[in-house]
């Protein structure tokens, strides 16, 4: 409506414009069911490693308030002639070092990963963590080109728009007073969530979001929105036990979980119902009642029917079948000697059992169902049975059988408390949530003296992942509001706890905080200097987290102390784990084209390719005919008239299972890679022009 509104006030002849106006606020007065909102474009992306030419698009570095996007008419010496995009005419002159290349939303872009730095604690592993500095939505189109359909679990924690200026919107902070920062908010997330999507796995995946109270309901109608197929639930998290003080208002002490599952992603039952507070909570229990209280006859009636016993021995003798609604308990057959028992409950109405006469019948004959006792205050028998989980566990042998009764029902050998599986309630209230605790003194242990606020606890971050990959050791897990880098942490805590391989690919900017900027503004540096770089919250936190956390020393190469939750892992042993940093960047599309960004893309071709092993590199600026990396799994092809030598010298290497094929014709690719014995394989440099060409911010 903003832009709209701007639009009519430009109108000439009033008579028109107020007829316009009116029609327009009438539009305006209709609601619809479902979110409105307005998108808010453009987004805007300074471009520091791209080149100031004729022609492109520039904006400001260091003016807080002159967003404006200018064209680079001219360039003398030093100097670029500009003017603005949207008013050109007035000539304006800057000095280059004080503008930069700027990228808007919906244009396209052709990223490639620059090396910053590399951590090895487990040379023998090919696994290996990924942290990019990067605005997240055009690192989602990179993660995009490499990993559609094949990412298993979305963990975000992304800018709560509390108004307390703690995230960017357009290169400018959203102020709590800004009549349009719910909608800008929703613009924001939505461009970003849309790409997500593209990389989740639709038959097995899992997208978790977290989030508080001033956008929850905003974020929970968009994700009903954007994701129709998906399982929807919002967890609670207890974080701050001890509350925030609200002068008139509760205290608050919880944030939200939005967990929207795809396919047959399933929450993984555990040992703590997660609500802390329960008598289910470290209790063993087999035997459960067998009468459905609540579940009435006449909406059951399959299940209402009578079971017939032997008081003496209490041994169920026989189960009977299953009559109409008209059919009353005396009008059921008698068994001599027997005692017939229905469903019914603590207020005398007619209930139902757990299952069918059939599926009952088998219960009893592998001892799954029991008499339990009489009831003398309501004249009934009572039964107990094992619930189908527990048969499960029963049946694999994960639960020990020492022999049968007398009634023919199953003795089980003493079950470990801790081994008992129950569904995580949707209220969590754990000690280890504690995101002060747990969160934020954690990391002053690794880095101290360097400040973030409202780090998440480990733990949180690491239980709401293993719901859904403990049982996937290999799991690829994308977090883009990396933050402090609690998810890329948490993920080597799980794979400590049973040796698991899941890699994690974490995306921060390198943002800094308002106070920071404004000191760093002071001393005359702007963004995109190396002093004002190092103080961004990838360089200066998610970075050295991931170091520290990883070789279990802190910044100061102190060693650690203390264990993780009370386990005997230990802070100082670190986690048997490597991880690489990599800044994106931009490439001119021409010079790809032509093969002379060879070296650039190579980090993004190991990627591709699993990234296994440490990020290969090569040292001579000349790009070899061909070069096969091994121990990365994967070799490329730059001159195809060198084919023929490749294919012979690609049958040395059977762990190359990815190969890059450079060829500007397709039907020369596909004739090249029909004759070579692998997984996968690709076209350089049409199949990264084309995906980068073709995908800017489509739905």
């Amino acid at each position: 409506m903003a832009a709209i509104d701007d639009l009519i006030s430009q109108i000439q002849d009033a008579d028109l414009r107020d007829r316009i106006q009116k029609e327009v606020n009438k539009l305006s007065k209709q609601k619809k069911f479902g979110l409105v909102f307005e998108e808010h474009l453009p987004e805007c992306t300074p471009l520091f490693d791209m080149p100031i030419k004729r022609g492109c698009n520039v904006m400001l570095r260091d003016n807080k308030e002159d967003k404006s996007i200018y064209v680079v008419m001219k360039i003398e010496e030093d100097k670029a002639i500009c003017t603005k995009r949207d008013k050109q005419g007035e000539l304006f002159t800057f000095s280059i070092s004080d503008i930069v290349r700027a990228a808007e939303f919906g244009e396209p872009i052709y990223p490639y990963l620059k090396p910053l730095d590399s951590v090895c604690n487990a040379p023998d592993s090919e696994l290996w963590h990924i942290l990019i500095e990067a605005d997240n939505y055009h690192a989602l189109q990179l993660l995009e080109y490499l990993y559609v359909g094949k990412v298993d679990c979305i963990y975000i924690d992304p800018p709560y728009n509390t108004g307390a200026k703690d995230w960017k919107y357009n290169n400018d902070y959203v102020d709590k007073n800004d009549t349009y920062k719910h909608s800008k908010w929703l613009s924001f997330i939505e461009k970003r969530l849309r790409l997500a999507k593209r990389l989740l796995n639709p038959n097995d995946s899992v997208l978790i979001v977290t989030i508080d109270e001033k956008e929850y309901l905003h974020l929970g109608c968009l994700l009903e929105e954007l994701f129709p197929e998906a399982s929807i639930q919002m967890l609670t998290d207890v974080i701050n036990p001890g509350g925030t003080n609200r002068e008139k208002e509760f205290s608050r002490v919880e944030e939200y979980i939005f967990v929207c599952r795809f396919g047959d992603s399933a929450v993984i039952k555990h040992n703590d119902n997660m609500l802390g507070n329960t008598d289910e909570v470290n209790k063993s229990r087999v035997w459960y009642s067998f009468c459905r209280g609540n579940n009435l006859r006449h909406n059951h009636n399959r299940q209402f029917f009578p079971i017939y016993i032997d008081t003496k021995t209490r041994r169920i003798v026989e189960v009977g079948e299953s009559a109409d609604l008209t059919c009353s308990q005396s009008e059921f057959p008698q068994k001599e000697g027997l005692v017939s028992v229905f469903p019914i409950n603590a207020n005398g109405q007619e209930a139902s059992w757990r299952g069918i006469p059939s599926t009952i019948r088998e219960w009893v004959d592998k001892g799954y169902v029991r008499v339990s006792n009489y009831d003398k205050k309501n004249d009934r028998w009572t039964f107990a049975y094992i619930p189908s989980g527990l048969q499960e566990r029963i049946e694999s042998g994960e639960i020990s059988i020492s022999g049968k009764r007398d009634d023919g029902s199953l003795e089980l050998e003493h079950i470990d408390p801790s081994l008992e599986l129950v569904s995580p309630r949707s209220v969590w209230n754990k000690k280890n949530h504690n995101a002060t605790d747990y969160g934020a003194s954690l990391l002053k242990q690794l880095i101290p003296d360097h400040h973030f606020s409202y780090p998440k606890s480990l733990y949180s971050v690491a239980d709401v992942l293993s719901f859904f990959v403990k049982e996937k050791p290999n799991a690829l897990i994308v977090d883009f509001f990396a933050g402090s880098g609690t998810t890329l942490h948490a993920a080597n805590l799980l794979n400590s706890r049973d040796n698991g391989k899941r890699r994690c690919i974490c995306v921060t900017n390198n943002e800094v905080s308002e106070r920071e900027a404004n000191a760093l503004f002071a001393k005359g540096y702007k963004p995109g200097d190396s002093e004002w770089e190092k103080f961004g919250i990838a360089h200066y936190i998610t970075w050295p987290r991931t170091v520290c956390s990883i070789i279990g020393k802190d910044i100061n190469g102190k060693t650690l102390k203390g264990s993780y939750d009370n386990s005997a892992l230990s802070l100082s042993e670190g986690f048997k784990a490597n991880a690489a940093f990599f800044k994106l960047g931009f490439l001119d599309n021409t010079k790809v084209a032509l093969g002379m960004c060879f070296r650039e893309l190579l980090p993004v071709l190991w990627l591709k390719a699993g990234a296994k092993g440490k990020c290969p590199d090569i040292e001579n600026t000349q790009i070899p005919d061909m070069v096969f990396f091994p121990k990365n799994g994967f070799a490329v092809l730059n001159n195809e008239q060198s084919f023929t030598l490749f294919s012979e010298e690609l049958i040395s290497y059977p762990e190359i299972r990815t190969i890059f094929l450079t060829t500007d014709y397709e039907v020369n690719y596909r004739s090249m890679a029909n004759n070579l014995n692998v997984d996968n394989s690709y076209q350089l440099y049409r199949d990264y022009l084309d995906h980068f060409r073709l995908n800017r911010g489509r739905n």
